[in-house]
């Protein structure tokens, strides 16, 4: 068996990590950017504000709304990408000479090729967790489920399979932002390792500045799908990513577009660079435990 599970199970594990740990900004940040009402008593004006008033009125546990979608989102999400990327970059590898590193472009292509697959895989996933994040500031008329797959299935019933896909094109797009993270991390990565041995501090800078890049590029398509993928009804609906684009800078202004950006940035990239260290920690377990199990040959090393 190749890496390509290890590399799966590994970022599967590691995304479960940074996922619990950063939790709660990805609350805060998905209320702040479906946030369309700024002046009422009850909206968040910023990060902290949003977490002062979701502990007051909600406690601890409204900081942690939807986690154990988004632990089962992150880590199908991760294991997903990680296997198609490794699977991608292997044959590209396979074809160059030995030793030889991906280009840019080829990095791109492989994130591309993984991306994609990735939200289709997972995109229901995380249609259903951003509304459970949300639903006590956007959903308060509808009825408070605590279960995921109720909410799945309650989608089903209202909205069909189109409305678990709520937002799927704005997603498609957003696959340029795993490129942007992992050609970067792959580029920086393979320079430094050619001067050094790197270190897991060196990958927690890596995951961070890689995440950073691909996040402040992409965050206004990020507000848009989190909007699409809430219940919109009326003209609050967005039709396409386009129309999206057009009411909220018509409505809220440019700012619009970056609602909740400050807490976002800083929960991608915890979440990026807890991701990257734990991913480079966890790989060997994972070699190690498909070995145990018999699904892979132990590696055998040649001494001199």
């Amino acid at each position: 068996m190749s890496n390509n599970v290890a590399h799966a199970l590994s970022g599967a594990g590691g995304g479960i990590v940074s996922m619990v740990l950063t939790y709660p900004l990805v609350s805060i940040s998905s209320r702040l950017q479906v946030q369309k009402n700024d002046s009422s008593k009850d909206a968040y004006k910023n990060t902290m504000d949003a977490f002062i008033k979701i502990l007051a009125k909600e406690g601890p546990k409204g900081l942690y709304s939807g986690l154990s979608s988004g632990i089962f989102g992150i880590a199908v999400t991760n294991g997903v990408y990680y296997y198609c990327y490794e699977a991608v970059k292997a044959i590209f590898e396979k074809a160059k000479s030995k030793g030889k590193p991906m280009s840019t472009a080829e990095s791109m292509l492989s994130g591309a090729i993984a991306g994609c697959a990735v939200v289709f895989a997972t995109h229901p996933i995380w249609t259903v967790n951003t509304r459970l994040t949300v639903k006590k500031g956007v959903e308060d008329k509808e009825k408070k489920t605590s279960s995921a797959l109720s909410v799945g299935l309650q989608i089903l019933q209202r909205e069909g399979i189109a409305g678990l896909y709520a937002g799927v094109r704005a997603a498609l797009v957003l696959v340029i932002n795993p490129i942007i993270q992992y050609t970067v991390f792959e580029q920086v990565k393979n320079r430094l390792s050619k001067t050094k041995t790197l270190s897991n501090l060196d990958f927690f800078l890596l995951g961070a500045l890689s995440k950073l890049c691909a996040t402040g590029i992409t965050y206004p398509y990020i507000v848009v799908k989190s909007r699409m993928q809430i219940n919109q009804q009326g003209e609050e609906r967005y039709t396409s990513i386009l129309d999206g684009f057009k009411k909220i800078i018509a409505h809220e202004g440019i700012p619009g577009l970056y609602k909740g950006i400050s807490s976002k940035i800083v929960q991608s990239v915890l979440t990026a660079a807890f991701l990257f260290l734990a991913k480079e920690v966890l790989f060997d377990w994972s070699v190690w435990m498909l070995v145990l199990l018999g699904a892979r040959k132990p590696r055998i090393v040649n001494k001199a």
